[in-house]
């Protein structure tokens, strides 16, 4: 009997051992393991675990090295102020986990940025600039998007990113809005899902989580979020027939993090409480009516359309967490002893219910991390700079986007022009910001003249804008033809003023093509090229050279 006791002790001794020895790389189903992490995680641990910050500056702060080691957060997101310098990305990265991984459950950071593809990349170094969401709309191809996704991400994961706040699959229905424009597919709904699902994919072929944004849909709105509220007044059956729709594919098929957007829906909402800090958007529409079973992870709450709703930064992100977001984003680094940290830590200790909606956030956020570390097919935890050049810019993705881009040129006019064969004497004047768009041209038009205006004007520099186009016109006298860009209302403004010139005009338009869809009868031929990548200047004066056929079409409703 004695012997009998003391082998029950000593198996009862080996399971607590083991049990205090548990930690997230230990053998246990992600199921069962979850579970045992949360049991062993303070409440300081639990709220840091759905909480992501990003920093300043191209290394992270002490401050934000004090969160991982100190309090346990859970996420990263790197910004492009970060990012210039891909070696230093990857290091700050390695740096990090090693952090994250020394405290005692050992439990990884989830890094993310936004890598969309097009104009919006927040990794740069030498990543792929890439045509973009509309251009993949515009060839209308799935492969396309599904290949978009795959590179874009293959590139990013070699830095240690394993999260990626895409694909945007924001219907292009407001074409005055300017924060979404080119990052649509389009305007149709179902190629919208079709095309964000396929995107999605690829991010996950390639070992990226992709996250579908922003829930419930930015595109019926020309404001911006990042300072102020936008409001969008539809009814709850167009919401559903139109915003919802790409969600309802994506959801289906499986997305694993969908992003919440500060947006008003005053048909849904009546006091105006925007779909990211709202339980009927996030727990009763995406959860319940959607069965959405992934991450929902908010915006930036440091946005003026959160925190002018809330009244406060840490108000905001308390209604963020009971809403039903699972992750919290903010682009700068909270104080370790800010109210947004000491308010929810005290609501945890004395509200149950939000204390166990926390509970419930993290374990979505550590069930998510099991599956995606515990499978091969991850970002490497420890990413090596030295070996960046084997995958960024990715090879074959080179060769990829160069084909999408030219798969997506479309025409808004052809003309006689069309292809554009000029006359031996014939003079050509180029005009634009970019020097790839003279050095493509010259490739085709070795003789042409180039006129360059800047890029960055701004809706106050409207003597700026006249003197661009008192100068352009001047210069134009000395041509037969002129090829000019349009990627905004400044410069549409200022090839208008060729209108009475006389010369034969051509416009390649990039980024969004509202701005060549009218007043522009004058023009002989308008190409339309969706982003300013090497690659779509490349592909625009392709097309111009008849080196291929145009076979893209614009995907706006118009």
């Amino acid at each position: 009997m004695k012997k009998f006791f003391l082998s029950l002790s000593f198996i009862f001794t080996a399971v607590f051992i083991h049990a205090e020895e548990i930690n997230f790389w230990s053998e246990i189903p992600d199921n069962e393991l979850c579970p045992i992490l949360i049991s062993k995680m303070s409440d300081e641990e639990l709220l840091s675990q759905i909480l992501m910050f990003g920093w300043a500056g191209q290394e992270p702060s002490d401050l934000l090295n004090s969160w991982v080691t100190e309090r346990g957060l859970g996420s990263v997101k790197v910004f492009g102020w970060n990012t210039d310098d891909t070696d230093k990305v990857a290091k700050s990265v390695r740096m990090l986990q090693k952090k994250a991984v020394s405290r005692p459950l050992k439990i990884p950071l989830f890094v993310a940025t936004d890598q969309e593809g097009g104009w919006i990349r927040h990794v740069k170094g030498d990543t792929s600039d890439t045509p973009g969401n509309m251009a993949i709309g515009a060839s209308g191809y799935p492969i396309d998007a599904y290949y978009s996704g795959y590179y874009i991400n293959k590139e990013i994961k070699a830095l240690g990113i394993n999260m990626n706040f895409a694909p945007t699959v924001d219907i292009y229905t407001n074409l005055e809005s300017t924060v979404i424009g080119p990052r649509s597919f389009g305007s149709d709904p179902k190629n919208v899902g079709i095309l964000g699902e396929a995107f999605a994919k690829g991010s996950m072929a390639a070992g990226v989580i992709p996250t579908a944004k922003h829930f419930p849909g930015h595109g019926d709105t020309s404001l911006d979020s990042h300072g102020k509220l936008p409001e969008i007044d539809i009814s709850r059956d167009l919401l559903e027939s139109r915003e919802l729709v790409p969600f309802i594919y994506l959801i289906k098929a499986g997305i694993p993090a969908i992003m919440s957007a500060h947006l008003s829906f005053p048909q849904l909402e009546p006091d105006g409480t925007p779909a990211s800090l709202s339980k009927k958007f996030l727990s009763g529409i995406l959860r319940k009516e959607l069965g959405y079973k992934g991450l929902i992870i908010t915006d930036d709450m440091q946005m003026n359309g959160a925190t002018l709703f809330a009244g406060s930064y840490h108000h905001a992100v308390t209604m963020a967490i009971e809403a039903g977001n699972d992750i919290v984003i903010s682009s700068k680094t909270a104080n370790l002893n800010s109210s947004v940290w000491t308010v929810n830590l005290d609501l945890m200790k004395t509200d149950p219910d939000f204390k166990a909606r926390v509970k419930d956030a993290a374990s979505r956020v550590i069930l998510a991390k099991l599956s995606y570390f515990k499978n091969k097919n991850h970002a490497p935890l420890y990413p090596d700079e030295t070996k960046l050049s084997e995958f960024i810019p990715d090879q074959d993705g080179k060769k990829f986007f160069l084909e999408q881009a030219c798969r997506s040129i479309s025409f808004e006019k052809k003309g006689k022009l069309f292809p554009y064969k000029p006359q031996e004497e014939e003079k050509i004047l180029i005009c634009g910001p970019f020097n790839a768009l003279f050095n493509e041209g010259k490739k085709r038009y070795p003789n042409a003249g180039t006129f360059y205006f800047s890029y960055t004007l701004k809706d106050d520099e409207s003597n700026f804008d006249n003197w661009n186009a008192v100068g352009l016109e001047w210069t134009a006298k000395k041509y037969d033809t002129i090829i000019i860009l349009v990627y905004d209302r400044h410069t549409a403004d200022i090839a208008r003023r060729l209108k009475n010139s006389g010369k034969q005009i051509i416009i390649l338009s990039i980024m969004s093509p509202v701005f060549v869809l009218d007043s522009f009868d004058f023009a002989d031929t308008i190409l339309c090229g969706y982003s300013y990548s090497d690659y779509s200047f490349a592909a625009l004066f392709g097309a111009l050279n008849g080196e291929f056929t145009v076979r893209g079409t614009i995907p706006l409703d118009r």
